[in-house]
Protein backbone atom coordinates (compact mmCIF):
# COMPACT_ATOMS: atom_id res chain seq x y z
CA UNK A 1 0.00 0.00 0.00
CA UNK A 2 1.42 3.54 -0.98
CA UNK A 3 2.26 5.64 2.07
CA UNK A 4 0.44 8.79 -0.11
CA UNK A 5 -2.65 6.89 1.60
CA UNK A 6 -1.61 8.33 5.07
CA UNK A 7 -0.77 11.88 3.41
CA UNK A 8 -3.87 12.87 1.18
CA UNK A 9 -3.65 16.63 0.64
CA UNK A 10 -6.90 17.40 2.24
CA UNK A 11 -5.56 20.88 3.48
CA UNK A 12 -3.44 21.96 0.52
CA UNK A 13 -3.30 25.45 2.23
CA UNK A 14 -4.86 27.79 2.37
CA UNK A 15 -8.26 25.69 1.29
CA UNK A 16 -9.83 22.15 2.07
CA UNK A 17 -10.22 19.87 -0.40
CA UNK A 18 -13.20 16.83 -0.62
CA UNK A 19 -11.05 14.30 -1.42
CA UNK A 20 -13.35 13.86 -5.42
CA UNK A 21 -11.14 14.72 -8.51
CA UNK A 22 -12.83 14.73 -11.51
CA UNK A 23 -11.06 14.79 -14.91
CA UNK A 24 -11.45 15.69 -18.84
CA UNK A 25 -10.59 13.46 -21.05
CA UNK A 26 -9.99 14.99 -24.84
CA UNK A 27 -9.91 19.47 -23.49
CA UNK A 28 -6.57 19.53 -25.14
CA UNK A 29 -6.00 19.74 -28.47
CA UNK A 30 -3.32 17.46 -28.56
CA UNK A 31 -5.36 14.74 -26.97
CA UNK A 32 -8.53 15.40 -29.44
CA UNK A 33 -6.00 15.49 -32.56
CA UNK A 34 -4.57 11.87 -31.00
CA UNK A 35 -7.82 10.36 -31.16
CA UNK A 36 -9.39 11.89 -34.17
CA UNK A 37 -9.06 8.35 -36.58
CA UNK A 38 -10.75 6.48 -33.68
CA UNK A 39 -13.79 8.46 -32.93
CA UNK A 40 -15.74 8.07 -36.41
CA UNK A 41 -15.34 4.08 -35.08
CA UNK A 42 -17.88 1.98 -33.02
CA UNK A 43 -18.77 2.12 -30.06
CA UNK A 44 -19.14 5.47 -30.72
CA UNK A 45 -18.91 6.77 -34.49
CA UNK A 46 -18.66 10.37 -33.78
CA UNK A 47 -16.79 13.15 -31.70
CA UNK A 48 -18.47 13.70 -28.20
CA UNK A 49 -20.68 16.68 -27.70
CA UNK A 50 -20.46 16.77 -23.83
CA UNK A 51 -17.00 16.87 -21.83
CA UNK A 52 -16.51 13.44 -21.21
CA UNK A 53 -15.52 12.91 -17.42
CA UNK A 54 -13.63 10.23 -15.29
CA UNK A 55 -13.02 9.92 -11.39
CA UNK A 56 -9.72 9.55 -9.93
CA UNK A 57 -10.89 8.22 -6.52
CA UNK A 58 -9.44 8.88 -2.85
CA UNK A 59 -6.89 6.25 -2.73
CA UNK A 60 -4.86 7.51 -5.86
CA UNK A 61 -4.51 10.93 -4.25
CA UNK A 62 -0.94 11.76 -3.15
CA UNK A 63 0.77 15.06 -2.01
CA UNK A 64 4.01 16.99 -3.25
CA UNK A 65 7.07 14.89 -1.74
CA UNK A 66 4.86 12.07 -1.66
CA UNK A 67 6.36 8.77 -3.81
CA UNK A 68 4.40 7.60 -6.97
CA UNK A 69 4.78 3.51 -7.04
CA UNK A 70 5.91 1.86 -11.04
CA UNK A 71 3.72 -1.62 -11.07
CA UNK A 72 6.01 -4.19 -12.26
CA UNK A 73 5.56 -4.78 -15.86
CA UNK A 74 3.33 -6.97 -18.19
CA UNK A 75 4.64 -9.25 -19.99
CA UNK A 76 5.84 -7.42 -23.38
CA UNK A 77 5.71 -4.57 -21.76
CA UNK A 78 8.11 -2.02 -20.03
CA UNK A 79 7.41 -0.71 -16.39
CA UNK A 80 6.99 2.73 -17.01
CA UNK A 81 3.89 5.38 -16.49
CA UNK A 82 2.77 8.49 -17.52
CA UNK A 83 2.69 11.45 -15.99
CA UNK A 84 0.22 13.60 -17.48
CA UNK A 85 0.16 17.53 -15.93
CA UNK A 86 -3.32 19.27 -15.48
CA UNK A 87 -4.85 22.46 -14.05
CA UNK A 88 -6.72 21.61 -11.41
CA UNK A 89 -9.94 23.88 -10.94
CA UNK A 90 -10.90 24.15 -6.44
CA UNK A 91 -14.25 24.33 -6.52
CA UNK A 92 -15.69 26.91 -4.09
CA UNK A 93 -19.21 26.99 -3.95
CA UNK A 94 -21.99 24.57 -5.25
CA UNK A 95 -21.60 24.54 -8.61
CA UNK A 96 -25.14 23.25 -10.55
CA UNK A 97 -26.46 24.20 -14.26
CA UNK A 98 -24.06 27.46 -13.43
CA UNK A 99 -23.67 30.17 -16.75
CA UNK A 100 -20.35 30.70 -18.55
CA UNK A 101 -20.25 33.99 -17.65
CA UNK A 102 -21.02 33.11 -13.39
CA UNK A 103 -18.78 29.78 -13.64
CA UNK A 104 -15.75 31.13 -12.41
CA UNK A 105 -17.42 32.68 -9.34
CA UNK A 106 -17.83 28.92 -8.28
CA UNK A 107 -13.91 28.55 -8.17
CA UNK A 108 -11.60 29.28 -4.90
CA UNK A 109 -8.32 28.91 -6.83
CA UNK A 110 -6.08 26.47 -8.86
CA UNK A 111 -3.19 23.65 -8.04
CA UNK A 112 -1.49 21.36 -10.44
CA UNK A 113 -2.33 17.98 -11.31
CA UNK A 114 -0.40 15.02 -12.18
CA UNK A 115 -2.76 12.11 -13.69
CA UNK A 116 -0.87 9.48 -13.53
CA UNK A 117 -1.68 6.13 -15.22
CA UNK A 118 -0.12 2.98 -16.75
CA UNK A 119 0.00 3.61 -20.51
CA UNK A 120 -2.37 1.40 -21.76
CA UNK A 121 -3.91 0.93 -25.56
CA UNK A 122 -7.81 0.90 -25.09
CA UNK A 123 -8.78 4.03 -24.79
CA UNK A 124 -12.54 3.64 -24.58
CA UNK A 125 -13.48 2.15 -20.56
CA UNK A 126 -9.67 1.49 -19.54
CA UNK A 127 -9.22 -0.87 -16.36
CA UNK A 128 -9.80 0.92 -13.56
CA UNK A 129 -6.14 -0.95 -12.81
CA UNK A 130 -4.05 1.49 -15.54
CA UNK A 131 -6.05 4.54 -14.08
CA UNK A 132 -6.80 4.26 -10.23
CA UNK A 133 -3.17 2.86 -8.11
CA UNK A 134 -2.67 4.19 -5.11
CA UNK A 135 -0.95 7.41 -5.23
CA UNK A 136 -1.64 8.37 -9.05
CA UNK A 137 -2.89 11.32 -8.65
CA UNK A 138 -0.77 13.92 -6.91
CA UNK A 139 -2.19 17.26 -5.74
CA UNK A 140 -0.55 20.31 -5.10
CA UNK A 141 1.48 21.73 -4.02
CA UNK A 142 -0.61 24.45 -2.55
CA UNK A 143 -4.13 26.14 -3.44
CA UNK A 144 -3.57 29.45 -5.23
CA UNK A 145 -6.65 31.29 -4.69
CA UNK A 146 -8.08 32.73 -7.85
CA UNK A 147 -7.97 36.28 -7.79
CA UNK A 148 -3.80 35.72 -7.89
CA UNK A 149 -3.55 34.09 -11.32
CA UNK A 150 -4.18 36.66 -13.48
CA UNK A 151 -5.46 34.44 -16.84
CA UNK A 152 -5.83 30.71 -16.25
CA UNK A 153 -6.80 30.46 -19.74
CA UNK A 154 -3.16 31.51 -20.91
CA UNK A 155 -1.47 29.17 -18.41
CA UNK A 156 2.09 27.46 -19.18
CA UNK A 157 2.59 24.35 -17.58
CA UNK A 158 5.85 22.89 -18.10
CA UNK A 159 6.94 19.08 -16.93
CA UNK A 160 10.37 18.12 -16.16
CA UNK A 161 11.54 14.80 -15.35
CA UNK A 162 15.08 14.34 -13.96
CA UNK A 163 15.82 18.12 -14.30
CA UNK A 164 14.86 17.87 -18.21
CA UNK A 165 12.03 19.54 -19.38
CA UNK A 166 9.88 17.22 -21.96
CA UNK A 167 6.58 19.08 -22.20
CA UNK A 168 5.17 21.98 -22.43
CA UNK A 169 1.52 22.93 -22.67
CA UNK A 170 -1.21 25.99 -22.00
CA UNK A 171 -4.19 26.16 -21.21
CA UNK A 172 -4.71 28.16 -24.19
CA UNK A 173 -5.14 24.83 -26.34
CA UNK A 174 -8.06 23.58 -24.15
CA UNK A 175 -11.13 22.76 -26.32
CA UNK A 176 -13.71 24.00 -23.99
CA UNK A 177 -11.69 27.25 -22.14
CA UNK A 178 -12.06 27.19 -17.95
CA UNK A 179 -15.48 28.78 -18.06
CA UNK A 180 -17.22 26.73 -20.53
CA UNK A 181 -15.83 23.79 -19.34
CA UNK A 182 -17.62 24.27 -16.09
CA UNK A 183 -20.45 25.27 -17.07
CA UNK A 184 -20.83 22.64 -19.79
CA UNK A 185 -19.98 20.15 -16.60
CA UNK A 186 -22.23 21.38 -14.59
CA UNK A 187 -25.13 20.88 -16.67
CA UNK A 188 -25.06 17.43 -15.69
CA UNK A 189 -23.41 17.25 -12.66
CA UNK A 190 -23.06 19.04 -9.42
CA UNK A 191 -19.20 19.87 -7.95
CA UNK A 192 -19.06 20.47 -4.14
CA UNK A 193 -17.17 23.05 -2.37
CA UNK A 194 -13.48 21.08 -2.29
CA UNK A 195 -13.86 19.42 -5.58
CA UNK A 196 -11.50 19.33 -7.61
CA UNK A 197 -11.53 19.49 -11.67
CA UNK A 198 -8.86 18.43 -14.07
CA UNK A 199 -9.26 20.45 -17.06
CA UNK A 200 -7.77 18.42 -19.81
CA UNK A 201 -3.98 17.19 -20.31
CA UNK A 202 -2.23 17.39 -23.84
CA UNK A 203 -0.89 14.11 -25.17
CA UNK A 204 0.81 12.32 -25.60
CA UNK A 205 2.49 12.71 -21.91
CA UNK A 206 5.48 11.92 -20.77
CA UNK A 207 6.76 8.54 -20.02
CA UNK A 208 8.69 7.70 -16.52
CA UNK A 209 10.23 5.19 -14.94
CA UNK A 210 11.05 3.90 -11.51
CA UNK A 211 14.28 6.09 -10.12
CA UNK A 212 13.24 9.20 -12.04
CA UNK A 213 11.83 12.37 -10.69
CA UNK A 214 9.03 14.50 -12.01
CA UNK A 215 8.12 18.25 -11.24
CA UNK A 216 5.40 20.00 -13.06
CA UNK A 217 5.27 23.86 -12.29
CA UNK A 218 2.97 26.58 -13.36
CA UNK A 219 3.10 30.20 -13.08
CA UNK A 220 1.90 31.64 -9.70
CA UNK A 221 1.00 27.82 -8.80
CA UNK A 222 4.18 26.50 -7.62
CA UNK A 223 6.00 23.01 -8.60
CA UNK A 224 4.44 20.26 -7.68
CA UNK A 225 7.41 17.05 -7.36
CA UNK A 226 7.06 13.51 -6.91
CA UNK A 227 9.50 10.71 -7.35
CA UNK A 228 9.00 7.13 -8.87
CA UNK A 229 9.92 4.32 -7.29
CA UNK A 230 9.96 0.62 -8.08
CA UNK A 231 7.08 -1.65 -6.87
CA UNK A 232 8.18 -2.98 -3.39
Amino acid sequence: MSTALCKIPMDVAPFGLSGTVYGTLLNHRTALAALEGQMTLPPYNAPPRAPVMYLKPRNTLAACGDTVEVPAAEPGTAAQLEAAACLGLVIGRTACHVSEAAALDHVAGFLIVNDVSIPHPDYYRPSVRYKARDGFCPLGPRVTARALVANPDALVIRTFVDGILVQIMSTADLIRPLARLLADVTEFMTLAPGDVLAAGAAAPAPRVRAGQTVVIEADALGRLTNRFVGAA
